[in-house]
């Protein structure tokens, strides 16, 4: 049996770089024994996002910007889960094996519960069923295709540890092995992505340097990148630098050295290297913007990319969920 690695993309807002390096890139590189799934997971978007205009622009922008990255469809399944009507049936089919005080403990329902006991309001104040709910749809992406490697942050090993706890709860129930039970794959991250202020770079600290973003702004935006206020000549020490540790993305071992030397000596100016650092981005990622901009102005390739992966996603969905159905005695 080939092992499936199953990887959910939350369509929220466009890449940072802090995603590309710390997500991105390392679901790329991933096992090539491997048979890989990628999903846009547009149903889970609907538990934040209630405009429909801007859940088809941003459902669009993120698939073309994993494609622009570097994702093949040629060497994988790329899908949205909407087009798979297999995955909402079986979550149903799930929830009636879910235990409501598993859902009761899952990291993200409890933050609000919290927060909202916090400031004396009701515990389920502004909560709606599908943030209740959305673990068991997780496992249902997961265990529909029986993956067994579900690459994950930290923040989300819970959410394959409640998938797993679902099939094994099903496999016992019915004195079977049907269900695959999931693994989550950790991706480590060694050093944290610094924003422009300093903080972890991530959209709530609004602190993001997007990949995407037009020349102009993208310059903006490393121009804003916080640096000390000693001045020029004034030996200074990279490793306690938040602009150094981006340009360590990008720049190579022998233009680090010489970068190193400019701090360590002096004669060092901020607005240079920030210059220098916005010009090796752009390089980055110039096949990616091109490929990008391409996309988004046909969107006719995304389509048939998208149905293409649906169509193939389905075939492996129909024939799991058939199996299931038959387990469960409804076929």
């Amino acid at each position: 049996m080939i092992d499936i690695t199953l990887t959910g993309i939350k369509p929220t807002g466009l890449p940072h770089i802090g995603n590309y390096f710390g997500a991105i890139k390392p679901a790329l590189e991933q096992n090539s024994s491997h048979q890989k799934l990628f999903f846009i997971a547009d149903y889970h978007a609907l538990t934040t996002i209630k405009d429909k205009d801007e859940l088809k622009k941003l459902t669009h922008h993120i698939t073309a910007a994993w494609l622009s990255l570097g994702l093949d469809p040629t060497q994988c399944i790329i899908y949205k889960q909407s087009d798979i009507p297999e995955i909402f049936e079986l979550n149903w089919i799930l929830s009636c094996f879910t235990a409501k005080g598993l859902l009761n403990r899952a990291h993200a329902y409890k933050a609000f519960t919290d927060d909202n006991s916090k400031n004396n309001k009701d515990p389920d104040k502004n909560i709606n069923h599908g943030l209740f709910a959305y673990p068991v749809l997780m496992a249902a992406d997961i265990l529909l295709f029986n993956a067994s490697n579900i690459p994950v942050g930290a923040d989300q090993k819970q959410h394959v540890e409640i998938a797993r706890d679902i099939a094994e709860t099903f496999n016992h129930t019915y004195k079977t092995s049907l269900l695959t039970l999931p693994e989550p794959n950790i991706q480590k991250q060694n050093n944290i992505i610094p924003g422009i202020d300093g903080q972890k770079m991530s959209k709530n600290y609004n602190n993001t340097i997007p990949i995407f973003d037009d020349e102009k702004k993208l310059r903006k935006r490393i121009m804003q990148i916080k640096t000390d206020s000693l001045p020029v000549e004034a030996p200074k020490n990279p490793e306690s630098c938040n602009l150094y540790a981006l340009c360590k993305l990008f720049f190579n071992e022998n233009e680090l050295h010489t970068i190193q030397q400019h701090y360590i000596n002096g004669g060092l100016g901020y607005g240079t290297l920030k210059q220098q650092l916005f010009e090796k981005m752009l390089d980055t990622f110039k096949d990616a913007r091109k490929t990008f901009d391409d996309l988004i102005n046909t969107p006719e390739k995304l389509h048939s990319i998208l149905e293409d992966g649906a169509q193939k996603a389905q075939k492996i969905a129909s024939q799991n969920l058939k199996k299931i159905k038959e387990t469960i005695g409804v076929l």
